[in-house]
């Protein structure tokens, strides 16, 4: 019997199990309610569920179990072997991004922070002359582990831009499960010129002070995109901080399709180290000066 588990707040909840034959007589009816599936049904469990460890309940581990968990970037417990397979992320990052690269975080983004509030402010004032609505916009997108989290961007859109989605599906330009339109009618004129500066983005160093994200990390994705990953192993992502910038930013943003993205994203963990970040955040500012693959 494998339980999956979710973490909160520093506390462990419970969310239901998987198994295969646990009916019993006596058993009570709140047993089958909690009851997320098979075994051979895991994958799909992680993937439509927020959890971010597994703890397995009987004596012999199935291989088949580990496997489906670190594919999808979760942590596996042996409760007999007292055993913790870790998310498989690079060995460094676990245990440096609680220190090093958090530290580099609120160190760099609160420097930063306090030498452009005057240029956020213009930005700010700007953004509400030209156009109706709040200055900042904010949208739930999947974090570390597939916690949600609100995003903030300046906002670059009408007002009602999510609402008119599905009118402008059809003219998607971007490869893969993404959504993306060079002249996208929902953009204002000042929003045209924040994106392609990527100066919309400023905001996310508020996000990445109060920890929901890190300045290199895959970026954040919203649910829409999320429901579009075709491969159970791109969901490994998910198993690390997501970022301000990273691989896919500097190379290439929206002319890369989906599924490279996603494999950019991986790369990025398999091969994480301090030095990586910097190398990414130096590579990222003559991206933005040129604007490539903005949209």
């Amino acid at each position: 019997m494998d339980f999956a588990m979710k973490v909160s707040d520093h506390r462990t909840h419970v969310i239901g199990f998987i198994d295969d034959h646990w009916e019993f007589d006596g058993a009570p009816s709140t047993y089958r309610a909690m009851q997320l599936g098979r075994l051979n049904e895991i994958s799909e469990v992680l993937r439509d569920a927020v959890v971010d460890e597994v703890v397995v309940l009987s004596p012999k581990l199935d291989r088949a179990v580990v496997n489906a968990c670190h594919e999808q970037g979760v942590t596996v417990t042996h409760s007999f072997g007292s055993t913790s397979w870790r998310k498989p992320a690079a060995p460094l990052l676990s245990l440096i991004a609680p220190g090093f690269k958090r530290l580099m975080d609120i160190a760099f983004s609160g420097i930063v922070i306090v030498a452009i509030l005057p240029l956020l402010a213009v930005i700010a004032i700007a953004v509400k002359l030209t156009s109706k609505g709040p200055a900042i916009f904010s949208q739930e997108r999947l974090g570390l582990g597939k916690h949600p989290f609100m995003v903030l961007k300046f906002r670059t859109m009408v007002p009602n831009a999510e609402s008119l989605m599905a009118s402008i599906e059809h003219l998607n330009e971007a490869k893969g499960a993404h959504f993306k339109l060079r002249k996208d009618p929902r953009v204002t004129p000042i929003g045209a010129l924040l994106r392609k500066t990527s100066l919309d983005e400023l905001p996310q160093l508020f996000n990445v002070l109060r920890g929901d994200m890190s300045l290199v990390g895959p970026r954040p994705i919203v649910m829409r995109d999320y429901r579009g990953i075709a491969h159970h192993r791109h969901r490994r992502r998910f198993a690390v901080k997501p970022g301000i910038t990273c691989l896919w930013q500097v190379g290439g943003r929206n002319s890369i399709d989906f599924d490279s993205w996603m494999e950019l994203d991986l790369d990025y963990i398999d091969r994480w180290s301090l030095q990586l970040d910097l190398q990414i955040l130096l590579k990222t500012i003559p991206v933005v000066i040129r604007g490539s693959g903005a949209m």
